[in-house]
């Protein structure tokens, strides 16, 4: 496996770390307003907002849940496996 592959794949594994602890830190109201809470919000966002977006346009954004992280870590996963086909 190349630098970069392992890399990138270090990378992928960090993001989805982040959007666990996110996921994890939504259903504890008083971390939300932590420090912390607020960088992994501000490092998260950039990955979710756009498969937020996605869902819209689909019109699967119709409860109060938010299924973006599922999202994110299904197109991380396809994106994590397609590398590793290609290369």
């Amino acid at each position: 496996m190349s630098i970069f592959l392992n890399a990138l794949d270090k990378l992928i594994s960090i993001i989805e770390l982040l959007i666990f602890v996110r996921i994890i830190l939504s259903y504890i109201p008083d971390l939300r307003a932590s420090k912390v809470a607020e960088i992994v919000f501000q490092l998260t966002e950039p990955i979710l907002y756009p498969v937020r977006e996605l869902f819209a346009k689909l019109g699967l954004n119709k409860g109060m849940i938010d299924f973006s992280p599922i999202g994110a870590f299904l197109i991380l996963n396809i994106i994590r496996s397609l590398l590793f086909r290609i290369f």
